[in-house]
């Protein structure tokens, strides 16, 4: 059996603080070094793909530490694992859905200028917040509405004007294309988010640290797995060797670019798995949605990206959505421990290691 104790609210802020913290690695340094390693030469789409989840065996390293960590306490009773053949089945799917995500991205990021894509994929949320409602249950306010218009409206209005910001190279179809793709790519990411919280809602167990990392292990391998046939279909493991001598920045800083990106993006997954474990899916797209417009701007300064007035605009709806999304939340709590001040005593999570 796992350890089990009773969360504090402080406790529960913390952890929330720090996956929050791990995703917005993910999510403003994910981008940049995927448009990084297009913009300097790179081009096969299905090896980025593979990148953004091919960093799973990292996440053996906490699982270590932590099955030593209840070793310490349970002795050789510990088990060593706590998924079951259900929650690994849904996982695995979920995984196969999110490789199918990884090359929509892929695909979008190697035509779109970051700080165009970033503000696209801000539109998940809208995604996230709908498939909240059909998949978990989730009830609208008044605020989450609001934002998700806002948020929408602000990813029409960036394609009311496409092909404005259109990097050199890149005809004017296959900019369309990416602009698609990466809306796509938003959507189906916005349901796999509820999807993970299903998964909890449904475990029937204890949802530990332990089984939040072996279900997103699981996921990764998955999704890494379909990334590797489609990359064994385009021919990506014979092109890797010629492709590294002729990227722009050297042979040696072409592997780099591609451990970090395997790190990095293993840092989004980790992060907004865990913001869904503290919290919910919709916090998790919420996070995903403030940060995005950060990259925006890191876009524009590291790689000279155009800023035109329709993108300054997306911005502030981007901005005045998750502004409305955590005032509403705020409130939401505000009056929850007006009419049950022993709420708090009855609701707190079962953590375990």
């Amino acid at each position: 059996m796992e350890e089990k104790g009773n969360l504090s609210t402080n406790m529960k802020r913390i952890l929330l603080a720090i996956n929050c913290l791990i995703l917005s690695v993910g999510v403003c340094g994910g981008p940049l070094i995927m448009r990084l390693y297009y913009v300097e030469g790179g081009s096969r789409i299905w090896l980025s793909s593979w990148l953004q989840t091919g960093g799973w065996p990292l996440t053996f390293l906490p699982l270590t530490i932590l099955y030593f960590y209840r070793r310490k306490t349970e002795g050789s009773n510990t088990k060593f694992y706590f998924i079951t053949p259900r929650i690994f089945v849904s996982a695995f799917l979920i995984g196969v859905i999110t490789g199918l995500d990884d090359f929509f991205y892929s695909w979008g990021a190697s035509k779109l200028p970051v700080s165009t894509s970033s503000l696209l994929v801000a539109a998940q949320l809208a995604f996230t917040a709908i498939g909240a409602f059909f998949i978990v249950k989730l009830k609208f306010t008044s605020y989450s509405i609001n934002a998700v218009v806002v948020l929408t409206v602000g990813a029409v209005l960036l394609g009311i004007r496409a092909n404005g910001d259109r990097p050199e190279g890149v005809t004017s179809g296959e900019y369309n294309l990416g602009f698609i793709m990466t809306l796509l790519a938003a959507g189906l990411y916005g349901v796999i988010l509820p999807c993970i919280e299903l998964i909890y809602m449904k475990a029937n167990q204890v949802i530990s640290a332990t089984l939040v990392l072996e279900i997103q292990m699981v996921m990764c391998f998955a999704a890494t797995a379909f990334c590797t046939i489609g990359m064994i279909a385009n021919k990506d493991f014979q092109a890797i060797s010629s492709e590294a001598k002729q990227f722009n920045l050297g042979e040696a800083r072409y592997y780099t670019v591609m451990i970090w990106s395997t790190i990095i993006w293993q840092c989004f997954f980790v992060g907004a798995i865990g913001v869904i474990y503290c919290s919910s899916s919709l916090m998790s797209g919420v996070m995903i949605a403030v940060l995005l417009p950060v990259t925006e701007v890191l876009g524009v300064v590291f790689f000279n990206e155009k800023f035109s007035g329709e993108k300054g605009l997306s911005l502030f709806l981007s901005l005045w959505g998750f502004v409305s999304y955590f005032y509403g939340e705020l409130k939401k709590t505000k009056k929850q421990k007006n009419t049950s001040p022993e709420n708090e005593m009855t609701t707190t999570q079962t953590e375990s290691v």
